[in-house]
């Protein structure tokens, strides 16, 4: 086993320090963004349970017609939540990262090549999997979008078959 020396708080020059802490920042505010990112994904996943729900509910008593099209949607539905899954996993993952980083800092305080390339990665891996979440949760907004074009354009169309009799 290899001797490691002890490090303490006062073996580092106060510049060191406080450089450690200034790029811990970053971390902290990318850590911020993910937990934003994940309640906001959440909330859209409970939305998304909810309309599950009421279609599920509504399949009990549904005429042939009426199943067809719920069971349409709640197969839509679970595609919007498998991608709201991947964009919970991406950013929980990049949260990971960032956590892994900013221990990174503290621990070896950028003191050899092996740590920096550690931090490097970690902190790489951490944007490229918030950058991932965000894509998933474009990919999950323009499916909501496209979700409600369609039911407006069934609504229309159910509108203006009544007006027609």
């Amino acid at each position: 086993m290899a001797y490691l020396p002890e490090m303490t708080a006062s073996s580092f020059a106060p510049d060191d320090i406080a450089h450690v802490i200034q790029v811990a920042l970053a971390p902290a505010f990318l850590l911020t963004a993910l937990a934003t990112l994940l309640n906001v994904f959440s909330t859209r996943l409970g939305r998304v349970a909810d309309k599950v729900d009421a279609a599920a509910a509504g399949l009990r008593g549904a005429d042939p017609a009426e199943a067809g099209r719920l069971s349409q949607q709640l197969s839509y539905l679970r595609r919007r939540s498998f991608v709201l899954d991947v964009a919970v996993v991406l950013a929980s993952g990049g949260g990971v990262a960032t956590g892994i980083a900013v221990l990174t800092l503290f621990v070896g305080a950028l003191r050899d090549a092996a740590t920096a390339s550690v931090l490097f990665g970690c902190f790489g891996m951490a944007l490229v999997c918030t950058v991932a979440a965000i894509g998933a949760f474009l990919v999950e907004i323009l499916m909501a979008g496209r979700g409600i074009r369609v039911e407006v354009d069934r609504q229309q169309d159910h509108a203006a078959e009544r007006g027609s009799r």
